[in-house]
């Protein structure tokens, strides 16, 4: 039997001596960590107040019901307050339309939760190529892929099908997800003012001059911040001129503009003068989440073997494609069910009323009505205002729009009604004589 030799003192010295260095160098170690913890938390602090001191920081308000027109909302006492809202991209009035709904718990109950997987390894059901399906229809192109989010289609797009052989020529206002895949991509950059067809053509030529293989136009087909539309035919007919592709990120008019919702192209009648169309389902279609690319079919087979977000990102849940699919069955009868007809004559009522009381309104007459202020604090302070009279809004300035615009961006949607929309009018004109924005009456 072997005995248990009990240490000698020089031995539990050594090891006295071990742990205590043990000791000191996790002591050590955590102080080093701690200083770099505090060295980092104050350069964020820093930064957010900056960010607060130029008026631009952001805070997030607490909805506690379903997305609509009348909506409530949780104050800083914890109590709820009924609001009009004017600030969702619920155009239509979908996000909590009962078919829509009803279609999302069913897909649930039929197709699970969530797939737990990427699309090619075990995560495409047949509902996922239904739907891809339905748009591909939708538009009358070739094919289409879904993605988690319009933002990973923008991430996943020009990276897969521009090398840096090739350019591409984006509007200066796109879209920061626009800016952000563009980024990704090693093909030749250039950059045209907004919407100014001189300009883009003079980059036309020097991309031509570049010698590059493909050549192609980046856009929004509606601007967001601004509510402007793309001037597409002419895009199309410069894009004819010089060869070039275009590209359209059309968030902002898929499902209601143009005469059946199919976005900017139909509005201008180019639909087959357009090459690539990126959008989304979170805004008129549904407004939940999830995006897709769609085009010809070599392009789409590319996208789903080396489209980076497409790879390895989760498909997209279930719920999310059946109210999708819903939606795109209730905007193929819009024009006869009337959503149409209450967008468009509720953008045109909120922007007559505040342009007759003396508000400056950018865009085309689209459905985003921003109300331009200029100032990133008179913008804040409006909008609290505002939500102090039952009326939703946000206001919009740097980064997100240049310095020296800020605005509070009103969203119409055909959910809203007239007398909500006077409402709004009133609190608008009511707010902006008592902070010198308009004339007060005599």
């Amino acid at each position: 039997m072997l005995r248990r030799i009990a240490p000698t003192s020089a031995s539990l010295a050594r090891r006295l001596i071990a742990s205590t260095s043990t000791t000191r160098s996790i002591s050590s170690s955590t102080r080093s960590l701690n200083k770099a913890q505090d060295n980092f938390t104050k350069v964020l602090r820093e930064e957010i107040d900056s960010i607060k001191a130029a008026g631009t920081y952001k805070s997030e308000r607490i909805i506690v019901s379903p997305q609509n027109s009348s909506i409530r909302v949780a104050g800083k006492d914890g109590k709820t307050s009924a609001q009009i809202n004017f600030c969702a991209n619920n155009y239509l009035g979908l996000a909590d339309h009962p078919e829509v709904i009803a279609r999302s718990k069913h897909f649930l109950d039929t197709h699970g939760s969530g797939l737990s997987s990427v699309r090619f390894i075990c995560g495409t059901q047949d509902i996922h190529k239904d739907l891809e399906k339905k748009l591909t229809k939708f538009y009358g192109t070739e094919d289409t892929i879904l993605y988690a989010s319009c933002f990973d289609a923008n991430a996943g797009i020009f990276e897969t099908i521009l090398t840096a052989e090739d350019a591409v020529i984006s509007d200066s206002l796109n879209h920061a997800s626009i800016i952000d895949g563009i980024r990704l991509c090693k093909a030749k950059r250039f950059r045209y003012d907004n919407c100014d067809m001189g300009d883009l053509e003079a980059k036309l030529q020097e991309a031509d001059k570049a010698g590059v293989r493909t050549k192609l136009i980046a856009t929004d087909g509606v601007f967001s911040m601004d509510g402007k539309i793309a001037p597409l035919d002419k895009i199309c007919d410069l894009a004819e001129k010089y060869n070039a592709l275009i590209f359209v990120d059309d968030c902002h008019s898929t499902g209601f503009l143009g005469p059946n919702g199919r976005g900017t192209a139909e509005y201008f009648g180019v639909e087959d003068r357009v090459h690539i169309v990126n959008s989304t389902l979170g805004k008129a279609l549904g407004g939940a989440a999830g995006g897709y690319t769609t085009g010809c079919k070599e392009m789409i087979d590319l996208l789903r073997n080396r489209s980076r977000p497409y790879l390895f990102s989760n498909s997209l849940p279930p719920a999310v494609v059946g109210s999708a699919s819903a939606a795109l069955d209730l905007i193929e009868g819009a024009k006869t069910n009337g959503l149409f007809d209450s967008l468009w004559g509720n953008t045109k009522l909120f922007r007559k009323l505040l342009t007759e009381a003396g508000f400056t309104i950018k865009g085309d007459n689209h459905p985003i009505s921003p109300v331009m202020l200029g100032d990133a604090r008179l913008a804040s302070e409006f909008a609290d205002k505002m939500l102090q009279r039952g009326i939703y809004v946000v206001g919009f300035s740097y980064p997100v729009v240049p310095k020296g615009q800020a605005r509070i961006r009103v969203q119409l949607s055909a959910a809203h009604t007239e007398e909500q929309i006077r409402q709004a009018a009133d609190a608008f004109i009511e707010i902006g004589r008592e902070l010198g924005v308009i004339e007060k009456k005599n």
